[in-house]
């Protein structure tokens, strides 16, 4: 159960008034939705009355200051008992009996804040594609508004991985050590990198190249879901390492429990070899139409002419046999049904507009974009931020490389870091869970003492919090349970 916090100033925000037109907001449980009065964005784009979510766990004290700020990742939610469970409960890092522990939601998620879901009054309709641009900077500036709402003076610390790290940074580069005393960042950039706007331009692609897309002026009862699924696949091959699907899926075929959660086409057993081949050709392919039809329509695109002509220059090839002479090889794989698995899991918790939305906003981040006092310099710009930091790097991470971390703790006066050997790549910083709070309750007695010695107090909710069994937000997807 959430902490029960008094706004003071926002407008309380029903989440019926939401769902007319995102039904993805209420996968959050007891989550706050409150509502900003005027924002301008970066880009100059000025916002009013719109939405912001947020969940909390334990009280603010009569200081205001012992606030801990946690940031989510790509396509997470305020839902931090969700998707990093294991490190929320009395004694743990993140603690609601000594911390007000609070998760505000990115705007462009579909899980309350605003979004291309959200209502344009000035057109009755969703933003849909015509969302505006919203960076880290301007989530930072949005949420910063939530928590002086709130009551909140300072801030204990900020955590966050993956974009949420990036988010955590600018909250140090923004406010200074003044307002956050303190920052953890875990597997994350300082700028993003040409390696991660590649493969965001890949996904996005993906979501464009399906015809249901109609330029993001899709029906919400008929999205592109093929793209996105696609899209969520290739992410998702980003969050592990080569050596980690190799080791639990290597060439196996699907077991029955896997098979049962992933639902291929039923086929008639092919008759002829054509058959044969156009189903292995197409196996995981949702045909829009009949295929039978295609055959037909790309015979009268092509003249008899034509096809003479060829006849009279070269051979024509041919494939004879009978299917049950030959055992093909195999062609479906347990890696192919995670995939398809995750990708058909995904599109029944998000939205492609969204996505599209979340992917350029983390192509925007450079600490260093703007800055011109700085020069525009990234190693000047760490080099201003005095917030102490814990900064923690994963040696198998190929998204958000371990020297990217280094750049950010050898430039930072007051930043520490360590290393965490695991074999996952960046979906680590979501499973080494046990070793992941050890570094982090070890930073916090030592930064934040104050509030890690001070006696515990009672809170709505539970002593300790059970991971759930399949999270709903998480990046890590459950592959360890496939």
């Amino acid at each position: 159960m959430s902490g029960t916090i008094p706004s003071k100033t926002l407008r309380e925000v029903d989440v019926e008034e939401l769902t007319p037109t995102n039904p993805f907001v209420k996968l959050v449980k007891d989550q706050r939705i409150v509502e900003i009065p005027e924002l301008t964005l970066e880009s100059g784009v000025t916002l009013r009355n719109f939405p912001i979510a947020y969940k909390s766990w334990g009280n603010l004290n009569a200081q205001g200051d012992n606030c801990m700020v946690i940031c989510h990742a790509l396509t997470g939610s305020s839902d931090v008992s969700d998707w990093w469970g294991q490190l929320l409960g009395d004694n743990m890092a993140f603690d609601p009996s000594r911390f007000l522990v609070i998760c505000l939601n990115s705007m462009g998620s579909p899980y309350g804040s605003f979004s291309p879901l959200s209502i344009n009054s000035q057109t009755g309709e969703p933003y849909g594609p015509e969302f505006p641009l919203c960076t880290v900077r301007d989530d930072v500036k949005a949420h910063r508004i939530v928590l002086e709402s709130l009551g909140v003076k300072s801030v204990a610390c900020v955590v966050g991985g993956s974009m949420g790290g990036m988010t955590a940074l600018e909250w140090a580069a923004m406010y200074g050590e003044d307002y956050v005393k303190n920052i953890i960042a875990l597997a994350t950039s300082a700028r993003h990198s040409a390696w991660c706007i590649s493969w965001s331009e890949a996904q996005r692609q993906s979501i464009y190249s399906d015809p249901k897309y109609r330029g993001g002026y899709y029906p919400l009862d008929d999205p592109p879901v093929a793209g996105l699924s696609a899209a969520r696949m290739s992410a998702l091959l980003t969050y592990r390492s080569r050596n980690s699907f190799e080791k639990k899926f290597s060439r196996r075929v699907p077991s029955p429990a896997q098979s049962k959660k992933i639902v291929r086409p039923t086929m008639r057993k092919p008759a002829t070899v054509s058959e044969q081949s156009l189903q292995i050709h197409n196996d995981g392919h949702t045909p829009s139409s009949d295929m039978s039809q295609k055959r037909s329509s790309v015979s009268s695109s092509n003249s008899g002419d034509s096809l003479r002509s060829l006849s009279s220059t070269t051979s024509l090839s041919s494939a004879t046999g009978e299917v049950k002479e030959v055992k093909p090889a195999q062609t479906y794989f347990s890696a192919q049904s995670y995939l398809r698995y995750q990708g058909s899991k995904f599109i029944g918790r998000f939205d492609a507009n969204c996505y599209i939305a979340i992917t350029r906003k983390l192509d925007t981040h450079d600490l260093a974009r703007d800055r011109e006092e700085f020069e525009e310099d990234i190693d000047l710009v760490l080099q201003s931020i005095e917030t102490p930091a814990l900064v923690i790097g994963i040696n198998s991470d190929g998204l958000f490389t371990y020297s990217e971390q280094e750049v950010i703790a050898q430039n930072m006066a007051h930043a520490h870091l360590e290393k965490i050997q695991s074999p996952e790549g960046h979906d680590a910083f979501l499973l080494e869970f046990k070793l992941i709070n050890e570094l982090m309750t070890k930073f916090l007695r030592e930064e934040a003492g104050k509030f890690m010695e001070a006696p515990p107090r009672p809170w709505k909710g539970h002593t300790s919090l059970e991971t759930p069994t399949e999270s709903v937000f998480g990046e890590v997807e459950e592959v360890t349970n496939w």
